[in-house]
């Protein structure tokens, strides 16, 4: 059996994210789609993680499994002639048989971009948000370690599923002006339903209105979603790259 892996980028401004769902159309669907037709098969297209409704991704990774021996460079350029503008599979490579997207996915990373100008060329990819100082951006940087390490996130996640586990590993944060636009960066192991714009809009909140760590450490002790503060807009995310061992 070859198994093919896929990078892909996507403006998910007209999906209801990654994964496939009942009258609503998803990245997923739209590449799992093209491949059946293309191959004249029906595959089964497994993601390194779902991406929520309007988010965007640089690198998001796909794998698949077919009896077929595919000429790669015909094949993506096939893929992409049948996917919308959107969609857009930047690199295809054969992997071993064993290999699996999701479960061998070490590290997940994000980006989220705050516009500080009014700009028609930002507004489809940023969160346009008053000015943050270079002052509030060391403070943002320093409140942000208070989330690093493996905590349970059930405060930051909008589904509450019982026996899900909430407990996710945080290797790095960090915050960076650049001009008009401030780029939050984020790394871990995995991430929960709209988790890291949860973390977004309530980092914003604790820095603006001059909390502490103290404030955040009791969102986390308390594991309800209520507790944490409201989530930035989704335009602004970006799955940024997934990484595997090599």
């Amino acid at each position: 059996m070859n198994n093919y892996k896929l990078l892909i980028q996507y403006d998910g401004s007209n999906y209801s994210g990654w994964q496939i769902q009942a009258n609503s159309p998803t990245i997923q669907q739209k590449i799992t789609e093209a491949i059946n037709i293309i191959i004249k098969e029906k595959v089964n297209l497994n993601g390194s993680g779902r991406t929520d409704s309007g988010v965007h991704a640089l690198g998001q990774v796909a794998n698949f499994r077919t009896e077929l021996d595919l000429d790669l460079y015909k094949f993506k350029f096939s893929l992409n002639s049948i996917l919308p503008n959107d969609i857009s599979i930047i690199d295809i490579k054969k992997v071993s048989e064993n290999f699996h997207s999701r479960f061998d996915a070490k590290k997940r990373s994000y980006i989220y971009l705050i516009s500080h100008i009014k700009s028609p060329f930002f507004d489809k990819y940023s969160y346009f948000h008053k000015a943050i100082s270079y002052e509030n951006i060391s403070k943002l940087n320093l409140l942000s370690k208070t989330l690093l390490g493996e905590h349970d996130f059930s405060s930051f996640t909008k589904k509450s599923i019982q026996h899900e586990n909430k407990l996710c590993n945080l290797f790095e944060i960090h915050w960076r002006r650049v001009k008009d636009q401030t780029i939050f960066y984020v790394e871990g192991n995995r991430f929960l339903h709209g988790m890291v714009r949860a973390i977004i809009g309530t980092l914003l909140f604790t820095c603006e209105n001059e909390l502490d760590e103290a404030f955040l450490k009791e969102i986390i002790t308390h594991r309800n979603r209520c507790e944490a503060e409201e989530s930035v807009p989704a335009k602004g995310l970006f799955l940024y790259k997934v990484k595997y061992l090599e």
